[in-house]
């Protein structure tokens, strides 16, 4: 009789302090989320607005034709013949749909990995080591480029859509030769068009380079909304190891950096900047066959490519550019990648320290 007292007299006690602990849990839970959240988003802003020349100049050696004339050599060539052709709307040109993407992309890629984190390691129980830190970024880089893959295509034609590439290659065909042949007449009917119809053109032009026009331009042109996820595939297997690398190699500097007592912003910031160019540039021919496929679709682009898949683009590159084809505009990216990736942490970290701390 008393030990049936006693069980029932405990049974609400333990309900009690379970519903408290899940009480707290729940009082716990969203509010981390939304820092989680709130805080990758605006590290991705802020890293990618701070790197945005070189974003955009990246982008461009990648695609360029490689007999092209009028090619971007050189970082301070070309960011200089950039700030002349475009000014600084041209440093910037596709920055704004660029912030669009990665606040969305980089708020779920921090947001997954800390909950990946907390599931593989049972929620603290277990120990949180090496292939675990790199599975849960290479699962939280693969759910953040398929959240938001559309917008990166349409931002990788916006950045090369007035780069003067096609331009150069147009100038360099001399008029008599151009008149010499019908063949060269209806090659150059077909990418420029008629001069009956430029201003027509130059209307058109306009409403494509922007974020909707872009796009619009690509699901008329390219079947649809199948056509925004060209090259979803290649971006997601070099994203993946790339994500996964940079959280890795970041937390485990910061045990050997950012030792307790010397946890400063300098410090934090060449964690990240280390991390960042060290999965970079393991992955970095993932990149360039991401945007080669991005833009393989565009008709007038003038690069002078078509590829068939990623297998197709990749024995292209090496056939006719060698292994070196496969990192094309590294030096740029590298330049960009240090205090982007350096950048991004410490601005997650401080919002996100800001939000949680009462």
């Amino acid at each position: 009789m008393t030990s049936t007292q006693s069980s029932q007299s405990s049974q609400p006690k333990i309900s009690h302090s379970m519903a408290a602990v899940n009480g707290q849990k729940q009082r716990f839970w969203m509010p981390e989320i939304a820092s989680y959240f709130v805080a990758g988003g605006a590290a991705g802003a802020a890293s990618r607005t701070v790197v945005s020349p070189l974003e955009r100049l990246k982008i461009i050696q990648q695609v360029q034709p490689r007999t092209s004339d009028g090619q971007y050599k050189g970082v301070w060539r070309s960011l200089v013949r950039m700030w002349k052709e475009e000014g600084f709307r041209g440093f910037m040109r596709g920055n704004g749909i660029n912030c669009l993407r990665i606040v969305p992309y980089s708020a779920v890629q921090f947001t997954t990995y800390e909950q990946l984190k907390k599931w593989f390691t049972a929620y603290g129980t277990k120990e949180l080591d090496t292939p675990k830190r790199l599975a849960s970024g290479a699962l939280a880089g693969i759910t953040s480029v398929c959240a938001t893959y559309p917008l990166d295509l349409v931002r990788s034609r916006l950045s090369i859509a007035t780069a003067s590439i096609p331009l150069q290659a147009k100038q360099a065909l001399p008029s008599s030769s151009v008149m010499a042949t019908s063949g060269a007449k209806q090659a150059l009917a077909s990418a420029y068009h008629t001069s009956s119809s430029s201003l027509n053109q130059t209307v058109s032009k306009r409403a494509e380079l922007t974020m909707v026009g872009m796009t619009l331009k690509v699901m008329r042109e390219e079947g649809g909304v199948p056509g925004l996820y060209r090259g979803l595939v290649t971006t997601a297997v070099g994203v993946a190891p790339y994500v996964g690398i940079n959280f890795a190699t970041y937390e485990a500097l910061r045990g050997v950096v950012t030792p307790p007592g010397k946890n400063n912003v300098a410090r934090k910031l060449a964690c990240g900047a280390i991390a960042g160019s060290i999965s970079q540039t393991l992955t970095y021919p993932f990149d360039v066959l991401r945007r080669k496929m991005q833009v393989t679709g565009m008709a007038d682009g003038g690069l002078g490519y078509h590829y068939n898949g990623a297998f197709d683009a990749l024995r292209s590159i090496i056939r006719t550019e060698g292994v070196r084809g496969l990192y094309r505009g590294l030096w740029p990216n590298l330049l960009k990648v240090a205090p982007s990736i350096a950048t991004s942490f410490f601005t997650y970290e401080l919002v996100k320290e800001l939000l949680v701390t009462p």
